[in-house]
Formats: structure tokens, sequence, C-alpha cells
């Protein structure tokens, strides 16, 4: 594998630094925060309309501009940077992979055109068995209640993973728009309120045999967690190096005993640490997303996609956590108040940790996957 970027990608990366710089900055984002649906409905057009990164690796054949997985880890660090709020992982990292790995030609073509077209959606997938499918003629019955789900409040349509009634294993997803009837959505606040979630309720909600992607789709859904997870690692990665970048910039403003904090042995010892932390995150984050991109291209298998996976999160999930807490100590006693930045990049740095799996977790299931 290259593990240097190409020239489009480097272009890639800094346009989205570009504009991320200008569309989220702290005020952007604080002011995002205190909404419900969580974004700047203005600011998505933008993205959709002028920069087109809702489809990024979409491929080609569906109106996407083919580009692969590196183009999308890359922009997703950019956005953890910034801490971008936007329905981008859920629409994006959620929605479109479950289509392109679980959907049919026609379902691609249709639902992919729309996501193209600026529409939102996400994937309601961290319990299948709490949601029940139960067939009906030509038609599938829902019930049930999903949690947790990215911006399931706000989504245009919602691709739900539902197992069937009495048979855990049995696990479909299927596509139900926002205002399906009989479909009730919550939004639940939480910690991190730069990355919104909630709750869904399905209570008799009826969906048509061509809403349902795919039957027997468990391994499609651990696949498409997969695909989601190294997006998450490269946002991660983002956040991690701000908030390096962010903590040094301020040890080199603040003077104690007559000389900047940033010159004492102990803070230089501890970035050099987190450095160390942010640059091992980054090779893991960018490894995954190359087996990412061959295993969409169809030449890497599902155990070397999982494999990938739980590296990455690991790596980054303890890289994030551990810069961004390194980086309240050295704020010193101002560190966890509103007025600074670091606080927000803590959150969401613990949120990111928990969302898809935590480092044990995926350590476990990398051992488990070795021993295999």
């Amino acid at each position: 594998m290259n593990f240097s970027f190409t020239d489009e990608q480097r272009m890639i990366r800094d346009t989205a630094e570009a504009f991320l710089s200008g569309a989220s900055p702290s005020e952007a984002v604080r002011s995002a925060m205190e909404t419900e649906s969580g974004f700047d409905a203005t600011v998505w057009k933008q993205v959709c309309e002028e920069l087109y990164w809702q489809a990024i690796h979409i491929p080609e054949q569906y109106g996407g501009l083919g580009l692969g997985y590196v183009e999308l880890a890359a922009t997703m660090e950019q956005m953890g940077r910034f801490l971008f709020c936007a329905p981008f992982f859920s629409s994006v990292c959620l929605a479109t992979n479950a289509l392109l790995v679980a959907g049919d030609d026609e379902q691609k073509a249709r639902l992919l055109a729309r996501l193209i077209a600026g529409e939102t959606a996400t994937l309601a997938h961290h319990a299948p068995a709490a949601v029940r499918w139960k067939a009906e003629g030509d038609q599938f019955r829902l019930n049930g209640t999903a949690r947790y789900v990215v911006d399931g409040h706000t989504a245009d349509w919602v691709i739900v993973a539902a197992a069937a009634s009495g048979d855990d294993g049995n696990v479909s997803l299927f596509v139900v728009p926002g205002g399906q009837p009989g479909l009730v959505r919550h939004w639940l606040p939480t910690m991190d309120q730069t990355r919104k979630q909630a709750e869904l309720v399905f209570e008799n909600v009826l969906v048509d045999t061509g809403q349902r992607l795919a039957a027997g789709a468990a391994a499609a859904l651990a696949s498409v967690e997969d695909l989601a997870t190294i997006a998450l690692a490269a946002e991660q990665v983002g956040g991690a190096q701000q908030s390096l970048d962010s903590t040094i910039a301020y040890t080199r403003e603040r003077v104690q005993f007559g000389r900047t904090v940033a010159s004492f042995q102990a803070v230089k010892h501890k970035a050099a640490d987190m450095m160390v932390k942010v640059e091992a995150a980054r090779s893991a984050s960018y490894y995954a997303a190359c087996i990412a991109q061959e295993f969409l291209a169809g030449s890497a298998s599902t155990g070397e996609l999982a494999e990938a996976a739980s590296v990455a999160k690991a790596a980054c999930s303890e890289a994030y956590l551990f810069n961004a807490g390194c980086g309240i100590q050295l704020h010193g006693g101002v560190g966890f108040t509103w007025e600074y930045d670091i606080q927000l990049f803590f959150k969401r740095a613990k949120s990111s940790e928990t969302l898809l799996g935590n480092a044990s977790l995926h350590r476990e299931r990398l051992a488990a996957l070795l021993l295999d």
C-alpha cells in the first residue's frame, strides 16, 4: 500500500480545511449546539451543492464522485478538527455505506440519488432485536424502539436494522421515511451536544417489499458498522490533532513564574506524548481507510475489514481521549470552563469513544478475530 497522499488527495484535504476553518469556527459550533437539529441548514446546503462531499465515495454510475475511502477519511479528519456540526456522519458514513453494502442496483440508483441531492438519512443499528419485523402479505410491520440513533430526529429517512419476530438472528434492513405513520422520533439530550442522537419508536409501521434493503443482513450490517467505524476513527484523529494544537498554542501564551508554560520540561514531555499518540492513530486510521477502499472494490474480505476497523478504533479512541484529557490538564483550572473549546473536544472524545465500541471492546474483538 502507498501511505502517502496523492496530489488530488492532498487538494481534497486542504480544501476541506480551508472551508471548515470559515464555516465551523467555535462560534458556529456553539450556535449549532444550542439547536435541537444540531446543524446549520444553509451550511449543509453549501456542502452538498458546492463541495459535493456527500458524494465522495459513491460510484460514478450512481452519480457520485467515485473517489475512495481515503478521500473520505481525509475529509472526516478535518471535520473532527473543527467539530463540524452536520448530518454528514449519519448520511454518508452510515446510510450511504448501508446502501452500498446491502442495497440492490435499483435501490442504490434511487436512494443514493436522493442523498446526492442533499437529503439526509441515518442508520438505526445498535440493537436490531429492539425492533421487530413481521411479514404481512407484500408488506412488513415494524414494532419496537431504537435508541442512540445519530441525527435520527432530523433525518429525512432512516434505515433501520430489525430482527424477525421470534428470531434474533434473522436481521433485515428497512428504509423508513421520517414522516412514516407510526414512527415517533424524540431528540435525546446528551453530554456531547455537537453530535445529536435520538430515540425512534416504531408503532405498527408498515413498509413495502421494495423498502427492504436486504434479508439475512446480519453480516452486511457488521460490514457497514466497520466502514462507519473507520470513518469515525479518522474523525477522532482530527480531534486529537486539534486538541494537541490548541493546547500547545495556549501553553505558549500562558506565562507562569516569568516564562511561558510551554518552556517547562514537564509540559514538553506531555506534548511529545500527545504527538506520538496522534501520529500512531493517524497511521492506523489511514491503513484502515485503505482496507475499506479495497473492501468496497471487492478485493478485501470482511475479516480484513473487521480487523482494520478494530485496530483503528482502539488506537484513535485512546489517542483522542488522551490528548483531550491532557489538553484539559495543561490548560489548568480554566480547561473545563465553558469559555475554552478544549472541553468541547473532551466531550466529543468521550462520546466518540463509546460510539461503535470503545478501545477495550475492539481489542477483545481483534483478539477473537486473530484467534479464529
